[in-house]
């Protein structure tokens, strides 16, 4: 607090009168204060707040709304929560929205910790949490924060063992481009072919539907696989509608597999093969982890990395490889 006073001229009484929102400051004054605690990533220390009897039994979940895994994540969190009776604070990231505002919006509202669900993957947007306060991260690992995922490569390989075991052997990997996930899911796709003593083909693309419509356009330009694996869900959505734009079947003449087994892929139109990474489990372990640092005000700084065993969900789109042309 000492350099919040200095900072803003005032006393270190009138920064603890503020911080701890007790009456005594006016409202300009509470407005400089929370504006330069804000700036300087200040957090009331968590041990400290319990000592005083300070426990709001609130938890901040950091999410983006674009991501329909990440919203799927957010109401199994809702639940767990409920059951041991902590209060969700949600804080959805837009794009006029920045995660430092989200940050500061959580800690405005005294949220006792952190779950970060982390839309890139690579949890580098998060890496000046905050000290003192308890943090986990889902599918994002960020230094020195417990980080909880799926196991993207014993997923990928049952989706390949999936196809091949229907017949396929030209299978192509429609790839999540730079974001990590994907890069992850990709390496995986070439080991997992790899172990079948199967060449590889990939098309670039994207976590996005445009990116799945845009490489199924291209593929659509040479020669067709039987099978396509896309990075995600919504990039499989967009192969699909892609493919039977042009006139291709789905499963008849190339079968199509998504990834997170998220709401989209058992909508009737899609009924989409994937892979669901055990969301429920998932998030129960991730909250049940920060509620154990909230409880105990202490934070977990060793970024432990939990992997979730994944389940493959078979539906109509992937099916045995059409026959030759006689």
């Amino acid at each position: 607090m000492k350099m919040i006073a200095d900072e803003l001229g005032i006393s270190r009484q009138l920064v603890s009168i503020v911080m701890r929102d007790q009456p005594g400051a006016s409202d300009e004054t509470r407005q400089r204060v929370k504006d330069a605690a804000r700036a300087m990533g200040y957090f009331p220390d968590a041990s400290a707040q319990a000592l005083r009897g300070k426990r709001t039994r609130r938890l901040g979940i950091i999410f983006s709304m674009r991501e329909q895994f990440e919203v799927d994540m957010v109401e199994r969190l809702f639940v767990y929560a409920k059951r041991k009776n902590f209060t969700l604070v949600l804080a959805p990231l837009t794009e006029q929205r920045t995660e430092q505002d989200a940050v500061a919006d959580l800690l405005s509202q005294r949220v006792e910790g952190l779950c970060i669900l982390s839309a890139d993957g690579s949890g580098t947007r998060f890496s000046a949490l905050p000290q003192g306060l308890p943090a986990v991260t889902l599918m994002g690992p960020t230094a020195g924060v417990c980080d909880f995922r799926a196991d993207d490569t014993a997923g990928i390989r049952l989706l390949v063992d999936h196809l091949v075991g229907l017949g396929h052997r030209d299978i192509l990997h429609v790839s999540g481009g730079a974001h990590p996930n994907g890069e992850r899911r990709s390496e995986s796709f070439r080991e997992a072919m790899a172990a079948h003593g199967l060449a590889p083909r990939t098309v670039e693309g994207s976590m996005t539907e445009i990116g799945g419509a845009t490489a199924a356009a291209d593929v659509l330009k040479g020669n067709l696989p039987t099978a396509i694996i896309a990075a995600n869900d919504r990039c499989a959505r967009g192969v699909i509608g892609t493919l039977r734009t042009a006139g291709v079947r789905v499963p008849e003449d190339v079968s199509v597999a998504g990834y997170d087994n998220s709401s989209i892929s058992c909508l009737p139109y899609l009924d989409m093969t994937s892979v669901d990474y055990g969301i429920e489990e998932l998030t129960n372990q991730a909250l049940e982890e920060l509620i154990k640092q909230a409880d105990a005000a202490t934070v977990n700084t060793e970024g432990k990395v939990y992997l979730q065993a994944p389940t493959l969900v078979v539906r109509t789109s992937t099916a045995p490889p059409r026959l030759p042309s006689v």
